[in-house]
């Protein structure tokens, strides 16, 4: 195959191919449908040509039948009056009438013919156009409903080339927002820092600062003592309270012990 013959196959088979996504059913069957009503047409037209000319023809042979019956008349009329050379030239012009009565005629039924057939093509065409009708719309209504659904389908599954751009611009709009919040929580980490001054407020006073975080830093220390005081408070309660509960066994023991000791010599000194 020649290089030439190639290009030709594929910019016929690619014109082919955008040429078949231009094309809407709908319209082909509308171009369709009227072309056959032109044809339809047509033949009416032609019917009328024909149904004209016969009509013509029998206005002529009307005509030349009118001749003959004068021309018999006068035959007649000479014949009377003893002219029979006047009744013979009558006679003759209406033989010659009659000859192209005859000729007429045979035109006559021809066109007949050909009315009867182009009357009954013409109903048939007419039947084929109605039945072609009824069919495109239905092919068009199916062909409606079909699309319907298939645009429902793709706007729903986001295939569709309009939701594709909604999703996208949604996540661009998503992602920059994204961006200014982390942009925004940098600039006040900057601010809070002193890494930046804020122009719209209070210059930035690094002393003052400091001064700040010395007052704030006793307060926390305190705090911090006091925490760890009422933690240490609350642990060394039960200490207490089993050191005071020994004592109090001991002093009774020592109590008991003394009585003890008095009873004793009591007893030496009865004996």
């Amino acid at each position: 195959m020649s290089v030439m013959k190639r290009v030709s196959m594929i910019f016929k088979a690619k014109a082919n191919r955008a040429l078949d996504r231009m094309e809407d059913p709908r319209e082909t069957l509308d171009y369709s449908y009227q072309r056959q009503l032109e044809m339809l047409t047509q033949v009416r037209r032609g019917v009328a040509d024909v149904a004209t000319s016969r009509k013509r023809l029998e206005l002529q042979m009307n005509q030349l039948r009118q001749q003959q019956n004068k021309l018999d008349g006068q035959a007649r009329q000479a014949l009377g009056g003893g002219r029979e050379d006047l009744a013979r030239e009558a006679l003759s012009r209406k033989a010659t009438l009659q000859n192209q009565i005859s000729g007429l005629e045979d035109q006559y039924q021809s066109l007949q013919a050909d009315e009867e057939k182009l009357t009954m093509a013409s109903q048939r065409l007419q039947a084929k156009v109605e039945a072609f009708r009824m069919q495109k719309e239905t092919i068009k209504a199916t062909y409606t409903a079909a699309e319907a659904q298939s645009r429902i389908g793709e706007a729903v599954s986001g295939i569709s080339e309009e939701m594709g751009d909604v999703g996208m611009a949604v996540q661009r709009a998503q992602d920059k927002t994204a961006q200014m919040q982390a942009r925004a929580g940098a600039i006040d980490e900057l601010m809070a820092s002193g890494a930046l001054d804020d122009v719209t407020g209070t210059p930035h006073d690094d002393i003052q600062a400091e001064l700040d975080a010395m007052r704030t830093g006793p307060g926390i220390d305190l705090e911090i003592e006091r925490l760890k005081g009422e933690i240490g408070g609350n642990s060394s309660t039960p200490q207490i309270e089993r050191g005071a509960s020994d004592g109090a066994a001991s002093d009774g023991a020592a109590s008991d012990g003394a009585s003890h000791a008095a009873e004793q010599p009591q007893a030496g000194e009865g004996a």
